[in-house]
């Protein structure tokens, strides 16, 4: 069985084909991204409204019916090995087993605007807010480069072959992050630190991380931290909060 058969629903309701585009807000200055383009349900109404669309899809039997359009360039390859061309919007339904990786990729670059389909679940954790029970680490990475929202969820029936769950739109800004932090890759790692142990306070789940950390005096580096703040579980902290606490890690 191909992989496209057992991981990405092809989009077939008109109603919500017709919706995703109009999210784009698309003319013909618009390069748009899609990326898992499949047999080109999605491809032809972006085709429609913009000046060009560049499909990705890894499937060479399925990117043979994407040269209908004459303003759609094709690219038959892997999504996660590949150098984007330039483009200023995005809009996919994408293979929702690699979601992340995608969607991390896709905030490496530089673009006005994203409208992608998830699975609903995973679209809940792109857009919490801490105190909730979807906030996450995915929920401060992506927030830390973009403004994300739910702009609707999708039935199952709106796709063949059928997703066992629900899916959702999500239109992703990008825009500079909102607070600073000394290193970027420090700040990542602490997240997923301590959302890696979300249900004990902060000072245990940096103790038991301390090596993940490279941080080799974990006593004093825990008396460094505000006192308050890492008898809280990560999930009751801020974005905000949080870079702080790293970047006192890394003084």
């Amino acid at each position: 069985m191909k992989w496209y058969k057992r991981d990405q629903h092809f989009l077939i309701d008109k109603n919500v084909l017709n919706r995703i585009v109009g999210y784009g807000k698309l003319d013909k200055s618009d390069i748009v991204l899609e990326i898992g383009a499949g047999y080109g349900n999605l491809t032809g109404e972006i085709a429609k409204k913009a000046g060009k669309v560049i499909a990705i899809e890894a499937d060479p039997e399925l990117a043979v019916s994407l040269h209908r359009w004459e303003n759609v360039e094709v690219i038959i390859g892997d999504v996660l090995k590949m150098e984007f061309p330039f483009f200023n919007k995005v809009i996919s339904n994408l293979p929702y087993s690699i979601s992340s990786p995608v969607t991390f990729k896709l905030l490496q670059c530089k673009f006005d605007l994203g409208i992608l389909m998830y699975q609903y679940e995973y679209a809940k954790r792109m857009v919490a807010l801490h105190n909730s029970k979807d906030y996450s680490r995915l929920s401060i990475a992506v927030q830390y480069y973009a403004d994300v929202k739910i702009l609707e969820t999708v039935p199952r029936t709106a796709f063949s072959s059928q997703p066992k769950v629900r899916s959702a739109i999500v239109e992703m800004t990008p825009r500079p992050a909102q607070y600073e932090i000394r290193d970027e890759d420090f700040f990542m790692k602490f997240i997923n630190a301590v959302f890696s142990q979300r249900r004990k306070k902060l000072r245990n789940a940096i103790l038991n991380n301390a090596e993940l950390l490279g941080i080799k005096d974990i006593d004093s580096a825990l008396k460094k931290l505000p006192a308050d703040l890492i008898e809280k579980r990560a999930e009751n902290l801020s974005p905000q909060e949080l870079a702080n606490m790293a970047d006192i890690l890394l003084s």
